[in-house]
């Protein structure tokens, strides 16, 4: 009897095991954001709600603006290109389909490096839409370069952008929500290297676990904000175009292939905004490997071993979507 009940718990654990490896190995995102896609809260669930997307002219930034449009969310779009930003918001309202008017979408020239201005800006928001609901810190570049090889400079100048810049206009926000008892939402599109390291993008691989840091923080001191890390894979963008590289003012300059591994923007933009609906904690999307290997830190003698058996070359090839 006891024989039996120790056979039919261990054939149970396999085969939860077994279909966990499925599910790691078969989706572009984690489990948890996988089941909400299907049965939580629908995208529609954030109509009429004001959110806020940094970044927005391009890339995923734009195509979040595009998925939330469609479902009658009202937006602050803001980005450097004011011409790319004003095409978004014609883009958004198309998308809307009538759901959205012209006054819905407010759009600001914003260099989110001019942190005296954040709370100008922040202004021009609570004026326009009388509050804010969801901000949402896309804004960022990321970067290729040899770790013994990155001048100081980089690193300080990508922090300024990735971390500092996003961390500023985000304790405005909290200042906010806790001021006017708002039950608001802190978001941040990181990056799959925020929870794992990364070959050839060392500062970049530090400022995204920093930013994760700052938003476990956020979320222990005031549970009742909700905060969503949503950390992408390689996507198809101008990400890599505008890399940093180990050179102040130098950009990588390299484009996208069609035949890399990587994710749409729009379903980059999708995933986000199913987690943003659902306001869950922390999420990932990624072609594989990214979603199996990440499961794997969950086991970090396997996931070491796992890693030191792939080899440099192997985790270069993923790095570049090969």
């Amino acid at each position: 009897m006891i024989f039996l009940i120790l056979s039919s718990i261990t054939l149970i654990t396999c085969l939860y095991y077994l279909f966990n490896l499925i599910l790691w190995i078969s989706l572009d995102c984690d489990i948890e954001l996988f089941i909400k896609s299907k049965f939580g809260k629908k995208i529609s669930s954030l109509s009429g709600k004001v959110v806020w997307i940094t970044g927005a002219s391009s890339g995923i930034g734009q195509s979040l603006a595009h998925t939330l449009a469609t479902h009658g969310v009202k937006l602050v779009l803001t980005a450097r290109r004011v011409a790319e930003l004003e095409k978004v918001k014609e883009q958004c309202l198309t998308f809307s389909g009538g759901k959205l008017k012209e006054k819905d979408i407010l759009t600001m020239q914003m260099d989110m490096l001019q942190l005296e201005r954040h709370e100008e800006f922040f202004g021009r928001v609570i004026e326009h839409f009388g509050t804010l609901d969801i901000l949402v810190n896309n804004a960022g570049r990321s970067q290729r370069a040899a770790w013994q090889d990155i001048d100081l400079s980089v690193d300080r100048a990508l922090f300024d952008l990735d971390v500092f810049s996003a961390i500023n206009l985000s304790r405005i926000a909290v200042r906010y929500f806790l001021d006017k008892g708002i039950n608001g939402h802190i978001a941040v599109n990181s990056s799959i290297a925020g929870l794992m390291a990364i070959p050839n993008s060392a500062t970049y691989v530090a400022a995204k676990h920093a930013i994760n840091g700052y938003m476990h923080a956020l979320k222990l001191e005031h549970p009742y904000i909700k905060t969503t890390i949503f950390c992408a894979g390689p996507t198809f963008s101008e990400f890599l175009h505008e890399a940093f590289t180990n050179k102040i003012g130098e950009k990588y300059g390299q484009s996208v292939k069609s035949s890399d591994k990587r994710l749409t923007a729009e379903r980059c933009a999708e995933l986000f905004s199913v987690a943003l609906a659902n306001g869950t904690n922390l999420n990932w999307a990624g072609c594989f490997p990214f979603s199996f290997l990440l499961y794997l830190k969950y086991y970090p003698n396997l996931y070491n071993f796992v890693i030191q058996l792939m080899g440099s070359k192997t985790l270069y090839k993923i790095r570049d979507s090969k």
